[in-house]
């Protein structure tokens, strides 16, 4: 067997490993179900998507429940339509009435609840929500969801991770609020209207995609230089 056909095939088999590798990374960043993107600028509208992937292989999922923070009320919620998946936003009277955009706030949205449809396994689906205003007096809201599979299971995303620890097992999806005016929130943001018009959402699972794949070129080309530095080599000395 020629060195350049042994040179080939170890390249090709590294290459191979690596785009595994890289590939297997992506489903344990994409498990968890997220609200993306993950900053907004506090006392502000935004429009949020929360993504909910298929973690099984045997089952699809076919209800999902977010929880609002009825000690954060916020004023304004409303729901983007999704083909196939049935809405349903649930208020809640408040302990506290609350000011918000001049007029007194007596209650709030405190669940929003899909169903009737289905993400087969290897799929996710995006759901979309403007609301407004954020909370001012707080850094972050999490919205603590439930998914369910057609066998029954509901798995509860509702875990706090506490400060320098893991990530838990079943994070709830966190909204971090950052200062009005410090630039500090996700550019791709756009402001949303209180009658639900929203703008582009930032697609951090494409940015982690991309650089996952960025990476493993870099990896690839590093092999193939190497692979041809051998095979010049080997021909030099034969």
């Amino acid at each position: 067997m020629s060195a350049r056909r042994i040179t080939t095939r170890r390249s090709t088999t590294v290459a191979a490993l690596t785009a595994a590798t890289v590939l297997g990374l992506a489903p344990a960043a994409l498990a968890h179900v997220t609200v993306n993107p993950g900053t907004a600028e506090q006392g502000g509208f935004t429009k949020v998507s929360f993504r909910v992937p298929n973690e099984r292989d045997d089952a699809g999922t076919t209800k999902l429940v977010v929880n609002l923070p009825a000690d954060h009320p916020i004023a304004f919620v409303s729901v983007r339509p999704v083909p196939g998946w049935t809405v349903q936003v649930t208020k809640s009277k408040l302990k506290k009435p609350v000011q918000a955009e001049g007029s007194e706030l007596t209650e709030a949205v405190t669940r929003i609840t899909w169903s009737g449809g289905r993400i087969d396994p290897g799929q996710f689906q995006e759901f979309d929500v403007s609301l407004g205003p954020l909370p001012t007096d707080v850094k972050e809201i999490a919205f603590p969801a439930e998914q369910t599979y057609s066998g029954g299971e509901v798995v509860k995303w509702n875990e706090a991770q506490a400060p320098g620890q893991e990530e838990p097992e079943h994070p709830a999806p966190v909204l971090a609020l950052t200062p009005k005016g410090t630039g500090d929130a996700e550019p791709a943001v756009l402001t949303a209207t209180k009658d639900g018009g929203g703008g582009k959402a930032d697609d951090g699972t494409a940015r982690l995609l991309g650089g996952l794949g960025i990476a493993a070129g870099v990896v690839g080309i590093g092999v193939g230089a190497f692979g041809l530095s051998r095979a010049r080599s080997a021909r030099s000395g034969s």
